[in-house]
């Protein structure tokens, strides 16, 4: 009988993988370092940081809110210079801005090395991690999160699997210390905080609570720290990477699990499942992130998954490790990220 492990070396490609250029790791460490800015200023402010000051304008008129509109860039900017300032000049806001992006870094790089050491376990080509820095207070964390992108044929379903699973793994693994010290490390809000709160709140997964309940944090009554919420970020990006459609990280471990024709199913029932939680979540606890997660996969469902090569199934090993990337997505997913008060 022929050991699957000599199969995928039967579909390694001769020539060697291909290696980055010193103009590559420039360009990519470039990416890094603008995200590394931008998820320090948006890390310092609203919702995540300590500077919380936002436009007090309440237009009535439709002249009111066209004038609204067109200061809006002018504002955006004073707002972000006053935010980069402060990082400057106050150290305790400068130290609270590391915490969160190079805990988030920290996070998002591990999830995307998983995916490319993998990638070079098995002698598939792939660009190193393209982190994706967006303007603060208009991406979320000050980021996008980051990709690698795969160029050249799977040579197994077990390569897939692999490399799939890689990535949320060891970003999981990567948070779970970062999350550990942002909830032991929570403080309880005073009256007069829970009274100045902005009514905007972020549901906690499973992890978190079981880490609250661990050192006996009650998450209604703590004040989020920057551990709390680089890891929430971070847990919130394993959990839509492993969601089982398209080409996301969950759809690669379906498609190497069950076949084409399930993977196919999972995106189609995905995509209604959480168009329906989104309506019901606008709905009952004013949460509209929900749309956000359905909008993913509705492109994703529209995605086509490249077939590898050899269709030799799952060993039981991997299989195994299938169940405990389910439960790593259950603790997690919260269908209403955000909710609104």
């Amino acid at each position: 009988m022929t050991d699957p492990e000599q199969i995928d070396q039967q579909y390694y490609y001769e020539p060697p993988v291909m290696r980055p250029t010193a103009r590559t790791y420039v360009r990519h460490l470039l990416l890094l370092a603008i995200t590394f800015c931008t998820s320090m200023v948006a890390g310092v402010m609203f919702p995540f940081g300590p500077i919380t000051t936002l436009p007090d304008d309440d237009p009535q008129t439709a002249g009111q809110v066209f004038d609204f509109i067109l200061a809006l860039p002018a504002k955006y900017v004073g707002l972000i210079g006053a935010t980069v300032n402060e990082i400057f000049t106050n150290p305790v806001v400068l130290a609270y801005g590391l915490k969160f992006s190079l805990s988030l870094l920290f996070i998002l790089i591990c999830h995307e090395m998983g995916h490319y050491v993998a990638c070079r376990i098995y002698r598939v080509d792939a660009t190193l991690p393209f982190f994706i820095p967006t303007p603060p207070m208009i991406g979320p964390a000050g980021t996008f999160g980051a990709f690698i992108k795969i160029m050249s044929p799977m040579p197994s379903r077990r390569a897939v699997f692999d490399i799939g699973v890689a990535g949320p793994i060891a970003g999981f693994i990567a948070l779970i210390p970062i999350a550990l010290i942002g909830v032991a490390t929570m403080e309880i809000a005073t009256p007069a905080q829970i009274a100045g709160s902005s009514g905007l709140s972020f549901s906690d997964p499973l992890l978190m609570r079981l880490f609250a309940y661990l050192f006996g944090v009650d998450l209604n009554f703590a004040i989020g720290n920057a551990f709390y919420y680089a890891a929430w970020v971070g847990l919130l990006v394993t959990a839509l990477n492993l969601i089982p459609s398209g080409q996301l990280d969950g759809g690669h471990a379906i498609y190497a699990v069950f076949g084409k024709t399930v993977h196919k199913w999972t995106g189609r029932i995905a995509f209604p499942v959480m168009a329906t939680l989104s309506i019901l979540g606008m709905y009952f606890f004013n949460s509209p992130s929900g749309f956000l997660i359905a909008i993913i996969l509705a492109v994703m469902m529209r995605v086509g998954h490249p077939e590898p090569m050899d269709q030799t199934p799952l060993d039981a090993r991997r299989k195994v490790i299938a169940f405990a990337t389910l439960v790593i997505f259950v603790l997690c997913f919260v269908p209403f990220p955000i909710k609104i008060s």
